[in-house]
């Protein structure tokens, strides 16, 4: 298919428009060691966050270990902010952007509306300007972990694609 040009803005038909990554953006993604970061950090965030999970359940099903699974909460908002730094500086190497570079933008998006659910549960949980009583909190850090796992999905479609991009290239 044939480029567009208009008033000197190049228009690409989305055929050749890539979905995720650019050549040098792959190639840049495959050099550093980030991505190996962000590989390991994932599946290690979402088995704390299935911990966590089992635990803010157990929590609000028979009212023990409030305790243990506020502290797991506090866990995974941290694994959470680690995951999150880090993947901003990959972003930044790949995309040359800290956050919010076109192909992971709703990403980014919805990655804000997570740490600011995790950030509130933990806020509560340590009494910061957010008084929830304890119910509430646990409450709280399910909807938190609901979006997470709608966060996880965008992440891992992205993947799917990127993975199809190279099959088809």
């Amino acid at each position: 298919m044939t480029d567009w040009t208009v008033r000197g803005l190049e228009i690409k038909t989305q055929a050749e428009r890539p979905v995720v990554y650019s050549p040098e953006e792959r190639r840049r993604r495959d050099q550093t060691g980030w991505t190996l970061v962000q590989g390991i950090l994932a599946p290690v965030q979402f088995v704390v966050f299935l911990v966590s999970l089992g635990l803010v359940l157990r929590y609000l099903l028979t009212g023990d270990g409030l305790a243990v699974a506020g502290w797991s909460v506090v866990i995974k908002t941290a694994v959470l902010l680690l995951i999150m730094v880090t993947g901003a500086i990959w972003e930044k190497v790949v995309f040359g952007q800290y956050l919010f570079a076109r192909p992971f933008f709703w990403e980014d998006v919805v990655s804000m509306l997570v740490i600011a659910l995790h950030l509130a549960v933990t806020m509560a949980w340590f009494g910061w300007g957010l008084h929830l009583s304890d119910q509430s909190a646990m409450g709280l850090a399910l909807l938190a972990y609901a979006s997470y796992l709608i966060n996880a999905a965008q992440f891992l479609r992205k993947l799917r694609l990127a993975r199809q991009e190279v099959r088809h290239a």
